[in-house]
């Protein structure tokens, strides 16, 4: 028997990739998948799948490693659940912020498990989003644009903060973000930790990140793209066999794995 796996979101399209993969995973097994929206079906294109059910309530017992790929709207709820129920927790969904991931740490460490998020499972991104950093210890004038597909619900992705987290940290020169004109307000886009983020939601497009930072007489741009959902998998298996060995209740970023 390996690593017993349940999919939170499975009837979405990052669940059901999810649920591919898991069941097509060497020491993985399939045992549970939760989405309201899908209750009574099986994960699309898995073969002998578990029954979708409603509720985390109504998951096996004996479930190992959920993997939470939900909304912004239900992700902390989620995985407040699942770790009550004794459950190391993937977490894939944006929407924990600075707040949500203390409570759920303090919950985690009570309940012996671990929690791992990552902003992006895919390999590439999480390179991009480390080279960004090194970037902008020399070249601190940095913005940051976005594109995905017109369903992702939420903006900026959570890729995006956590690029412009990253760069924020590895400033060494503070810099000041060029604003817009009082007539054209959001022409400039989000500034987040002095980083402007620019979202942009296409149909055709799947995941796409841009890094571009200016310098005297240079410009350097670090860019990842997603072509397919498949790309974030490899994390995504990664994260479910690393987490409970994890060494702290809550763990953010893909890069803390890549590096053990």
């Amino acid at each position: 028997m390996g690593i017993r796996v349940a999919v939170v979101g499975a009837g979405g399209r990052m669940g059901a990739e999810v649920c591919r993969t898991v069941a097509g995973a060497d020491g993985m097994d399939l045992v549970g998948a939760v989405d309201p929206t899908a209750d009574g079906a099986t994960p699309a294109g898995v073969d002998d799948g578990p029954t979708i059910v409603a509720a985390i309530a109504d998951l096996p017992d004996d479930v190992d490693v959920a993997v939470e790929f939900s909304t912004p709207s239900t992700v902390r709820a989620n995985v407040e659940a699942l770790v009550a129920a004794g459950m190391h927790v993937v977490v894939g969904a944006t929407g924990m912020d600075d707040d949500a991931l203390a409570v759920v740490a303090d919950a985690a460490d009570g309940a012996g498990v671990h929690v791992f998020v990552a902003p992006n499972f895919a390999i590439g991104a999480v390179l991009m989003m480390q080279f960004a950093a090194e970037a902008a210890r020399h070249l601190p004038h940095v913005e940051v644009i976005e594109l995905h597909h017109d369903g992702k619900v939420d903006a900026p992705s959570g890729t995006a903060l956590r690029t412009a987290d990253l760069v924020a940290d590895a400033r060494e020169t503070p810099v000041d973000p060029v604003g817009g004109d009082d007539a054209h307000p959001g022409a400039r886009g989000h500034v987040h930790r002095g980083v402007v983020v620019h979202s942009v939601r296409l149909p055709g497009l799947v995941a796409h990140q841009e890094v571009i930072a200016g310098g005297t007489g240079e410009v350097l741009t670090i860019r990842h793209d997603s072509l397919d959902r498949s790309s974030f998998m490899a994390g995504v298996v990664l994260a479910v066999r690393a987490v409970a060995d994890l060494d702290d209740p809550v763990t953010v970023g893909l890069e803390h794995l890549l590096m053990a």
